[in-house]
């Protein structure tokens, strides 16, 4: 996953688990601007020069000083923040002189920097190191934000600057870049509502500081319930089946809870549980799943079915002010996608053949929990248990076997790193100088192969309380060139912390999820574009997860793997037929895998393809519902997430786009076979796709940029042998 910059034209939001977050107020009055961007008085207050977000940072790119920034720091820097960039916004839009991309595009990019300054740092700490302090900043600051977008993007006079710009387009002579940035500028205002008349405008902004409030509810909401939700075992006999230095980190987290002498499992994201593949009680595992799927269903501060109903509802009347039928056609009319149909369509496709492979895979585990002499019918909490038996029996492949062989700082230096290095001529060294908002996070230089340095790239890969579950990618600098900016870049993962002197070791998941978080990185890494709204990874979300899907397959490359895969103590290679067989298990549950997934795509288009009319008042029951609607409601296999809990669309930016996911699959599967024919990780290959894909962010149409790179459109096929997945079939 991946979330975009937080920039004037990207409207200031933070997608995928995030509170989504807007701008607000009415523009106070300013003198008119020359014909390049304002300047701002600077506030000469002790307290602004005690704050060091008043100012760029000294350290190198000006990334973060963590020694210098503290909790009560953050409001007054946002508050002055907004009020700065609505001075230069008022500046720019009450200007005499005519419009030109100088005067008014360059100067609204350049708008904003200590705003985004402080916001790139909140709320990535909000996702990885948050505590009550600053979750309730968060709520405060949720309203005000949002309403700050709207007096910048609902602003007539800005505006009618902007349309002049868009309206003259064809005989300006803008080089791509600028045409493009011309282009999406009038769409976002247009989007935002800047065509409709006063009162719609206000009610749009009161809409959008009430959806504003409670994306940061629902997403503080589902901390705390995944906090409460921890189970907590008094018997270690219980855990029987899982090894002893996950036992012995499930022991040090019930201390480090309250709970000396117990043992916790805490939840991740998804209704699935890693956990759930080697406890063999099965009554425990029932307990953690049910804690998983039920999450936010408690009577309480964790209960989000309210939460879910009037975000649905919300978003349904705002457009329908905006002149759509739904929040889907809304939302996806900038999407690759065009249409909420097409996303539905695709996902209705591959539907049948997921549901088809899941149903086959359940004949094999029921009749593995026969032979394990048990009598019980399969439930969600078995499947993943008895899944695994059936690896072991179908392809003699234990999990836990590979698990020493995925040792974590050799698979992100001689597996991540030396893959980079290969395709792209890349190098990465480990810097112990900067500061850290946390112990465990780690600094990395990212260097080119002339030496020149591309940014910086910060790795925070251990699970902690203070985390939000599951894995993406941020900044706290993104690359421009109008503002001489090189990128700052932050991967972020949920990896069990072993014990003290232990090993951090992976499962094959986490090893692929690390691959496809630094596909992300290399996006917003080599992002070599002018403006920094279209810079890096601010692309639509049906394209940006490409790159990171891309990425993943190269952890399977045999010159990767020679390098990464080794045993943590003897530093021996895994053993090929254990990889073979690995390899050849990951097929198995391809089913179930994608079922999971589609089902959690089209609850999210179903809740957002409501009318603003459409009376809603269950959410379990709505969920059951589309889930019979596309004939995928079968019980060993819920959805992914389901929705109380669905923190990408009702606390996040993909809202009706997680269908994204599988239709950037598509364009990944395609390049990678693509790449393998031009001779697969060889520096040329990597360079051109560098250039010609990696280094252009927003700055073209998605599907231009892909097929001027690949020759052609992708051809589908690639993903259905990428999944094991035949349309229709049933074998």
């Amino acid at each position: 996953m991946t979330l975009t910059r937080l920039t004037l034209a990207s409207a200031i939001c933070l997608s995928l688990g995030l509170a989504a977050c807007s701008q607000e107020g009415a523009p106070t009055s300013a003198p008119a601007a020359e014909a390049t961007a304002p300047t701002v008085a600077q506030p000469t207050t002790d307290a602004a020069q005690a704050n060091p977000f008043f100012s760029a940072s000294a350290l190198p790119l000006e990334t973060p000083d963590f020694r210098l920034i503290r909790e009560e720091l953050y409001l007054p820097a946002i508050e002055e923040g907004m009020k700065r960039q609505l001075a230069e916004i008022r500046a720019i839009a009450d200007s005499s002189e005519p419009a030109t991309v100088a005067n008014t595009l360059d100067a609204m990019e350049k708008s904003g920097d200590l705003l985004i300054r402080v916001t790139q740092v909140f709320m990535n700490l909000v996702g990885t190191d948050s505590n009550e302090a600053l979750r309730k900043i968060q709520s405060e600051v949720a309203p005000k934000m949002a309403a700050h977008q709207d007096a910048i993007l609902l602003d007539p006079a800005l505006f009618a600057r902007v349309k002049a710009l868009y309206e003259g387009r064809a005989t300006a002579g803008h080089d791509p870049e600028t045409l493009r940035l011309v282009e999406v500028t009038y769409q976002r205002f247009v989007q935002a509502g800047a065509e409709l008349s006063e009162a719609d405008k206000a009610t749009v902004r009161k809409l959008n500081e009430e959806q504003a409030s409670l994306t940061t509810a629902f997403q503080q909401a589902l901390l705390k319930q995944t906090e409460a939700s921890a189970i907590v075992v008094d018997d270690v006999a219980q855990l029987d089946g899982l090894s002893e230095a996950a036992i012995a980190a499930a022991a040090e987290a019930a201390k480090a809870a309250g709970h000396e002498g117990k043992w916790l499992l805490r939840l991740t994201n998804t209704t699935r549980q890693p956990v759930l593949t080697s406890l063999r009680n099965r009554a425990l595992r029932q307990r953690v799943w049910e804690a998983s799927a039920n999450r936010g269903l408690s009577d309480g501060d964790g209960d989000t079915r309210a939460i879910v109903l009037r975000l649905a509802k919300l978003r349904a009347e705002r457009a329908r002010l905006l002149g759509y039928p739904n929040h889907a056609a809304y939302t996806l009319t900038t999407q690759m996608a065009a249409a909420p149909e097409a996303a539905m369509g695709m996902l209705d496709e591959l539907a049948p053949a997921a549901l088809a492979n899941a149903r086959k895979e359940a004949e094999q585990i029921q009749a593995a929990i026969r032979a394990d002499g048990q009598d019980f019918e399969l439930a969600p909490w078995d499947w993943e248990f008895y899944a695994e038996k059936v690896r072991a029996k179908n392809y003699d492949f234990d999990p836990e076997a590979v698990k020493p062989y995925f040792e974590l700082n050799r698979v992100l230096t001689d597996g991540v790193f030396h893959s980079l290095e290969r395709f792209y001529g890349i190098k990465f060294r480990e810097r112990t100088d900067l500061p850290v908002y946390h112990p465990d996070v780690r600094v990395f230089d990212v260097i080119d192969a002339d030496d020149k340095p591309i940014g910086l790239f910060y790795a925070d890969y251990f699970a902690r309380p203070s985390k939000r579950g599951g894995a993406w990618m941020s900044a706290f600098r993104s690359q421009s060139q109008l503002l001489n900016q090189k990128p700052v870049i932050i991967n972020v993962m949920n990896i069990p912390k072993p014990v003290e002197g232990q090993p951090a070791l992976m499962s094959f998941d986490e090893v692929t999820t690390m691959f496809h978080e630094v596909g992300h990185g290399v996006h917003g890494l080599f992002s070599q574009v002018r403006y920094p709204s279209l810079s890096g990874t601010a692309v639509s979300r049906d394209y940006v997860e490409f790159p990171s899907q891309f990425n993943e397959d190269w952890n399977k490359d045999p010159e990767i793997l020679a390098r990464y895969a080794r045993h943590y103590q003897t530093g021996e290679a895994i053993p090929q037929d254990l990889l073979a067989k690995m390899l050849k298990a990951s097929s198995f549950n391809q089913g179930f895998d994608t079922l999971e997934y589609v089902a959690a795509a089209l609850v999210d288009l179903e809740w957002h393809m409501l009318s603003a009319d459409a009376q809603v008042d269950d959410v379990v029951a709505f969920e059951q519902a589309a889930l019979e609607k596309h004939g995928i409601l079968y019980a060993p296999v819920p959805p992914r997430y389901r929705s109380p809990f669905f923190a990408h669309v009702f606390a996040g930016g993909y809202s009706s786009g997680y269908y994204a996911y599988m239709w950037a699959e598509v364009l990944a599967a395609d390049a990678f076979a693509h790449v393998q024919q031009q001779g697969g990780l060889n520096s040329e290959v990597g360079a051109r796709f560098r250039k010609e894909i990696l280094s252009r962010g927003n700055s073209q149409d998605p599907m231009e940029m892909y097929t001027a790179w690949r020759g052609q459109k992708p051809d589908p096929a690639h993903l259905l042998r990428r999944r094991g997945l035949t349309v229709g079939s049933t074998d």
